[in-house]
This record gives C-alpha cells, sequence and structure tokens, in this order.
C-alpha cells in the first residue's frame, strides 16, 4: 500500500493526514465500503455502491459515492494491484472536520474521504479444507449493524476473544439468535438446505452473502432467510462464513463443538468452486 486517497488527492501514505477534530476521529461518526477486485476489476460495484449510499443516507451525510469508482481503479493501479488475482479498496467517510459538539456541525462541513487499496491473500486449497473453529459471542453491538459504521469496537472485541480462544472467528448471538461473524456472515446447513439470518438491522446487508444465495439458486441448493437458534447451530451439517474478503469460509468447529462430522461439507465446496468459478473469470461476473 504505497499511495492512498484522501479529499481529492493521491498521497503517498507517509503523507496522509487527518485532522484531529475530525468527526471518525473524535466519534467514530462515519460509514466505509471494502470492495474486492479481482484482475483489476471491481466485483459487483454497483451493489457496493447502493449499500455505501444507502448508509450515507441513514446518517445524513451529503456526499455523491458515484465517483468512488474512479477513485477505486486508480487506487489499484497505483499500488500495482490491477494485475492483482485478489485486492480490496476500503474507502471511508467521515462527517468532516469541526468543533467537537454531538450533534451535527451548523452550518455543515465538508466530508472526509479516505481511500486504500491493499492485496489480500486467499488461504491455500489445503488450507481451506481444513476449516477454522469459531466460538460464540453475546451481541453488544448497535441496533443498526446494517449500517456499515466505522465504530466498531464491539466487533473488534469479538474478534479478540476469538483469537484469544485460538479460534478463527467468532459468532454474534443475540437473545439466542446466532446472527452473523465478527466482521462477515453466517451460512448454516440442515439436511442439504442452506440457511442464513434474514436481513434486518441486526445483521450487516452482506454483498457476498447475497452472491452466494443467487449461486445456490443456480446450483438447486435449497435456501432458508430465517433465524437459527444457537442450539440449531450446534447441530448443523455445516457452518460457513461468507465476506469480502473472507469470500466463503467453512467452521469444523464451534464453541469445541464438531461441526457435524468436523470436516468440511459438500454444500461448501459447491459455492466455493461456484464462487472462484466467477472471480476467476471462467464465467462473466454479471
Amino acid at each position: 500500500m504505497s499511495f492512498v486517497y484522501l479529499n481529492g488527492d493521491f498521497l503517498p501514505v507517509g503523507e496522509a493526514q487527518v485532522s484531529v477534530n475530525d468527526r471518525g476521529f473524535l466519534f467514530g461518526d462515519g460509514v466505509y465500503e471494502v470492495t474486492p477486485a479481482y484482475g483489476g476489476r471491481l466485483f459487483r460495484w454497483e451493489q457496493h455502491l447502493a449499500r455505501l449510499t444507502a448508509g450515507l443516507a441513514a446518517i445524513g451525510i451529503d456526499f455523491d459515492a458515484t465517483v468512488l469508482k474512479r477513485v477505486k481503479e486508480k487506487l489499484l493501479a497505483r499500488n500495482g494491484l490491477d494485475g492483482a488475482s485478489g485486492a480490496y479498496v476500503y474507502v471511508q467517510v467521515t462527517r468532516g472536520a469541526a468543533p467537537r459538539t454531538h450533534w451535527f456541525p451548523d452550518p455543515p462541513v465538508a466530508p472526509t474521504v479516505y481511500a486504500f487499496a491493499n492485496r489480500f491473500a486467499r488461504p491455500s486449497m489445503e488450507e481451506w479444507a481444513r476449516g477454522i473453529s469459531a466460538v460464540t459471542v453475546p451481541d453488544q453491538r448497535w441496533a443498526r449493524a446494517d449500517i456499515k459504521a466505522i465504530a466498531l469496537l464491539a466487533n473488534v472485541l469479538a474478534a479478540q476473544t476469538a483469537v484469544g480462544a485460538g479460534a478463527g472467528n467468532a459468532v454474534f448471538v443475540r437473545d439466542g439468535i446466532a446472527l452473523e461473524g465478527s466482521h462477515n456472515n453466517l451460512f448454516a446447513v440442515f439436511g442439504g438446505v442452506l440457511a442464513t439470518a434474514p436481513k434486518s438491522n441486526y445483521i450487516l446487508h452482506g454483498i457476498t452473502r447475497d452472491f452466494l444465495i443467487e449461486l445456490a439458486a443456480g446450483l438447486d441448493i435449497p435456501v432458508e432467510e430465517r433465524a437459527i437458534p444457537l442450539p440449531e447451530l450446534y447441530r448443523a451439517d455445516e457452518v460457513f462464513f461468507s465476506g469480502t474478503t473472507t469470500e466463503v469460509r467453512p467452521v469444523v468447529e464451534i464453541d469445541g463443538r464438531k461441526v457435524g462430522d468436523g470436516v468440511v461439507g459438500p454444500v461448501a465446496r459447491r459455492l466455493y468452486e461456484g464462487f472462484l468459478g466467477v472471480v476467476e473469470g471462467e464465467r462473466p461476473a454479471g
């Protein structure tokens, strides 16, 4: 990561500076979006743009995010990632720099727009096939997890709980319902039927989540968008996470309990193969 984007300029990363009065720094007052790129091509950009635009509207930041497509493409090129097999572009928009008040600046100030591009490493097939373990944690996030807000303390603490337990990820549980991972969506398989939490304010409306549901339909894998109680999750035949850099990551153990037979299952394999078939250019991404 050599060059970043900040408020209209492409800069060496060491030269980028943000005001200490920025509301993102003081309050976590902003939203972000992460778009994957394969071979320099932004994947599902329109869906990522729609989610970012919805997040900006939800918290009242006036910014036209359509300009970011070109910014993201330039960042990939300037960082030598336009030919990378796997990369991502992170963009963050905050309410801007202003004297500290809990209410919005009046008059409004210009938002702070920051972006960077980086490579992400996909696990080898051998590593992927071993799966990961997960632990459950109480969901202590605010009630608008559907907004991709930059205030991620609860997610950080959940991920650190997993690290402390020697696990690969954490699963948020609210009122006995398994919702999603610390930074990704959650799927489970019961008797060949794929299940995932329905869209609500309590989960992030994942772009990869939606794409996998589409893939499942094409593979004749039944899908149910429904609540998954934790005791039922423990009895699942398969469990896996999905996300921009997670892609499809199978789970073979939760809270010390084996998932199914304790090995990666056929539904996760079929979906991952289908996913790779698209992003590696074997067929159009659509």
